[in-house]
């Protein structure tokens, strides 16, 4: 597969404006997630944005930028546009979707990300983590996979919720938003109106799974820290300020 690894990153953050540029260890935020998806070795990394000083910012440092509207509703709606203005004539096959608030992310999870389309039956891939802590269960922020299980580290993914499920004696899943999209069914999922369980339980990924579209998660062995308030904020950098090279 060729891939193109796109990284959504937009200013307006309402909990913590000025998101991708804030300071960790001496660099932007969203250069350390694009160093995290370049480590992975899937293939091109850019980071889609609306703002002019991210992107400069991501090119000082030696990554690619693209500019995207300002107006769009998802990050999936972004990084489409980024994906047909960086590669219009329809070489690139996968596109992965990593958000632009995990600096501390590990390489080898954006990696696997991409494991589950090398079944020819499923068109969007993702990521999930077995709880392991009771308060997480219950927690409506801690969206759930309710999955059949392929293998030890595959489900196929039948519904997300903020609610406790499935219910009975059994792992439950944290599911990680990161995506990984043949490019066909960007395409569709982008064509698509918003749907009424997406609405209801406010995750966008239900738009796919009402439409028909199959997606499988593969199981990874952690989440990794999304950086949506100040004491996020020095989490990461306690955390990368102790690593060498970040």
């Amino acid at each position: 597969m060729s891939i193109l690894i796109l990284i959504p990153a937009r200013m307006a953050s309402t909990r913590l404006p000025g998101k991708p540029l804030a300071d960790i260890a001496g660099k932007p935020m969203i250069v350390h997630v694009a160093a995290r998806a370049m480590e992975s070795g899937l293939g091109r990394v850019v980071v889609a944005t609306d703002t002019r000083e991210v992107a400069d910012s991501v090119v000082a440092h030696g990554f690619e930028a693209v500019m995207t509207r300002a107006d769009h509703q998802s990050g999936s709606d972004r990084i489409h546009e980024a994906l047909v203005a960086l590669d219009s004539s329809g070489a690139i096959e996968t596109v992965v979707n990593v958000q632009g608030d995990l600096p501390t992310i590990d390489p080898a999870t954006i990696a696997a990300s991409v494991a589950p389309l090398a079944d020819p039956d499923v068109d969007i891939a993702t990521l999930g983590v077995e709880i392991v802590r009771e308060e997480e269960k219950t927690n409506p922020n801690v969206v759930k996979i309710v999955g059949s299980p392929l293998s030890a580290d595959r489900l196929r993914a039948l519904y997300f919720t903020r609610a406790t499920a499935p219910w009975g004696e059994g792992p439950l899943y944290h599911h990680i938003g990161l995506y990984a999209y043949r490019r066909g069914a960007l395409e569709r999922f982008v064509s698509l109106a918003p749907s009424p369980l997406e609405r209801r339980e406010r995750l966008e990924q239900l738009r796919a799974l009402e439409a028909g579209m199959r997606i499988d998660a593969a199981i990874v062995a952690t989440v990794p820290l999304g950086v949506d308030t100040p004491d996020d904020l020095e989490r990461a950098r306690e955390m990368l300020s102790s690593r060498k090279g970040f």
